[in-house]
Formats: structure tokens, sequence, C-alpha cells
């Protein structure tokens, strides 16, 4: 019997692919989690049904998310993630030789667990103990509230904004970040898709334009996601990620990121652009 499983994106529309086993399945105290293996994907991440990660195009998302930042400021050196719990990101976030710190703070002990047994392409840097990289079980919310001035870059690498993200996605928590931020410090949020989401990019881009400065909608294509075309936000303090000073030669390699599309990601179509206005 052939076994397809759907994420419902919208009430008449979902993205479905086949699975050959499900390799775990459980329940957090908040959220349901699950790691499946499919044809066309390989092992993915699945949280409240909802596709997060593969590791089939991972190094997309998670190269979109902690490059583009990181390359924006030129002297990164203590790093916040949150969420995360898969370790994509910080595995990206260590790369950079002028970090000295990253925490991760993931309110789900169960997704970094998982991710470590089964995903242990995704979550290298978690299951090497990077000497970089510090990981906290907790509310990455009310870790938010008990820092000022302290970071160079927050990277928001939350799940959709249902269940424990919900509050990732509040005026009341970007101006949290902004406070937690250095004078010269910026921070990246994933925001969705352009297509499925539209009123939530608005409202978030605007928000985060209302404490910072410098505000840039960036986009990449992720297959995994519906729609394919996957959106992020920058909030800055100083920096402009259009006039950041990008290595053409990166010093460390990658499958998605480079310098040219470093620039070209804030290019735009006007139906997204619209969406800033």
């Amino acid at each position: 019997m052939e076994l397809w499983l759907t994420e419902k994106e919208t009430e008449h529309l979902g993205l479905t692919c086949r699975v050959k086993e499900t390799l775990f399945s459980g329940k957090s105290d908040f959220q349901s989690v699950e790691v499946v293996d499919s044809y066309e994907f390989g092992r993915m991440l699945i949280l409240d049904g909802v596709f997060q990660t593969s590791i089939f195009e991972e190094y997309i998302y998670h190269e979109m998310i902690a490059h583009v930042p990181l390359f924006t400021h030129p002297q990164p050196q203590k790093i916040l993630v949150i969420g995360g719990g898969d370790g994509g990101t910080v595995r990206e976030v260590v790369r950079h030789e002028t970090v000295e710190t990253v925490e991760m703070v993931e309110i789900d002990g169960l997704v970094v667990e998982v991710s470590k047994k089964y995903l242990p392409e995704i979550s290298a840097a978690m299951l090497a103990n990077h000497p970089k990289l510090k990981v906290e079980i907790g509310d990455g919310i009310a870790h938010m509230k008990e820092a000022e001035n302290y970071y160079d870059v927050i990277i928001v690498d939350c799940s959709d904004p249902i269940g424990p993200g919900v509050g990732l996605f509040s005026r009341e928590f970007y101006r949290d970040v902004h406070r937690a931020l250095k004078p010269d410090g910026l921070f990246v949020q994933q925001t969705e898709s352009p297509f499925y989401h539209r009123p939530l990019i608005s409202r978030i881009y605007h928000d985060i334009a209302d404490f910072f400065p410098i505000t840039r909608l960036y986009l990449a294509n992720i297959p995994l996601y519906p729609g394919g075309l996957h959106s992020f936000t920058i909030g800055s303090k100083q920096y402009d990620p259009l006039q950041a000073s990008v290595p053409e030669l990166l010093p460390f390699a990658t499958r998605y990121y480079n310098s040219d599309l470093h620039k070209s990601c804030f290019v735009l179509p006007n139906c997204v652009a619209e969406l800033t206005k």
C-alpha cells in the first residue's frame, strides 16, 4: 500500500509527497513531532503536520537565514539563534571565523533529540558539541526579555506562526529583539510564503520597520515549502545588506548562497515589493 503525506497550506491547497516509512512519531509538551523518509525529499522533519526541513534541500533555507545577516554585519561575534532545533542554522553560523559564541534557544527538546538521531547531516554542529555552540532548551521569548545590548546578530529560525511559535511574530517580541541587540546589531526572521501569507508578511515588515531604520525583505527558492518561494525579513540598526561587502570567494563552501545572490535575493517581484509599501 502506498503512503502519501500532505501538508495543508490553506483550506484548498496542500503539498503531498510519497513516504517510504515513518522513522519517528511522537508528541512533546508543545507539538507533534515526526520524521519520515520520503521518495523525493529523503528524511523530513514534520511539526504539527507542517513540513519543516529535509535532507534534500535544507541547505537552501539554512544558508540563506544564516549567511545573509552574518555577511551583512562586518564583525559578528555574539550570535543568538531562537528556534532552529534541527541544528541546520547553527551548523552554518559556526563556520564564520569572526563568530565567537552561538547561543541556540529552542523551546522543544524533543525536536533537538530527534534531529540529532535522524537528521545527523543537519544537526552536525550539535552532534560535534562545537566549542562555539551553547544549546539551551527554553523559551526564546522569555530569553529575549532578559537580554540588553548584548548580541551582534539574532536569527529567529522559528516554525510557522501557530502553536509555540506564534509569539515570535509580535510587535512586543520585535521590541525585545531591538533592545537585546548592540547599537549596530541586526536580526533576521523567516517570514513565510509571499503567495499564501501576504497579510502576515506585510504586517511583520511594517512592525519591524517601526523599530529598525533599515528593514529589508529577501527571497529564496525552497521546494519543500508551498509555492516554492520563501521570504525572510532583516531588521538592522546600522548595516544595510544592500551595501554589504561580501567576498566573491567565500571562506567556506556553500551550495546555494554566494556573493551575487546576496544582492539579487533582495530584488523583489512587484507582487512582493508591494507588501513593503
